[in-house]
């Protein structure tokens, strides 16, 4: 997939996240609210999946083995 449509899938993600924190702050019935948790873990997890198989990183200090993550063991 190319570059623009993977930022334009995770623009969508922020939105729907941002609409869903938006609407945890108003009025709701417990199964409204239930609802749209659910939708926004959904969503955040999507969100992470998605930045992660885009932008792998990985951290490691100048000169340190290849199999070094920096990681206390």
């Amino acid at each position: 997939m190319m570059l623009d449509e993977n930022l334009a899938r995770i623009r969508a993600h922020r939105n729907n996240i941002h609409r869903y924190r938006r609407l945890l702050k108003t009025r709701l019935s417990e199964l409204e609210r239930h609802f749209i948790e659910r939708r926004l873990a959904e969503e955040q997890s999507a969100l992470d999946a998605l930045t992660a198989a885009i932008f792998p990183v990985s951290f490691r200090a100048p000169g340190a083995p290849a199999n070094a993550t920096g990681m206390a063991q």
